[in-house]
């Protein structure tokens, strides 16, 4: 039986601990991109999947990879296929199918955005020490294998069906 008399204490609940670290995480990076580009969290998420991959790829593989609801990304990707930032492509592979790709402006503004967003996450990780952020990295990566999520771009680039 659980101490506290049978409830459940959130703040020592292991996935209420990492969503809220999550969502504050995400909300202090979206500082960075919100005020100065006019980007939303989901509309971030679309640029950074398409920034680190070397091909086009569809709104569902970024909808996987993020873990965001489809609906919410396809309405990310029309924001940002009216700002010029992506394009549609045709699937060489199946013509009735549309891929996504960064414009030029998309990619300026991904490049010019990368380096603040580093900045902003070695200062969300200052309070940790460089062994300490290493077996965190590895922790993370542990947990995340047991869920058999892609952790590397190249895997993720090898499992579009991801």
């Amino acid at each position: 039986m659980a101490k506290n008399g049978g409830r459940l204490d959130l703040f020592k609940f292991v996935p209420f601990r990492l969503n809220r670290l999550a969502a504050e995480v995400s909300s202090a990076l979206s500082a960075e991109y919100q005020a100065r580009y006019g980007l939303d969290i989901p509309e971030w998420r679309v640029l950074a999947t398409l920034g680190f991959r070397d091909h086009a790829c569809s709104a569902q593989y970024i909808a996987h990879c993020t873990r965001t609801h489809k609906s919410t990304i396809s309405r990310a990707v029309t924001t940002l296929m009216k700002r010029q930032m992506i394009e549609r492509v045709e699937n060489e592979e199946d013509r009735r199918e549309f891929r996504l790709r960064m414009t030029g402006k998309g990619k300026a503004l991904y490049e010019e955005l990368i380096p603040r967003l580093l900045r902003r996450e070695q200062e969300i990780l200052s309070c940790l020490s460089a062994p300490e952020r290493k077996a965190l990295a590895a922790l993370l990566g542990k947990i995340e294998a047991s869920l058999d999520l892609v952790q590397t771009s190249a895997e993720a680039d090898a499992k579009e069906a991801y």
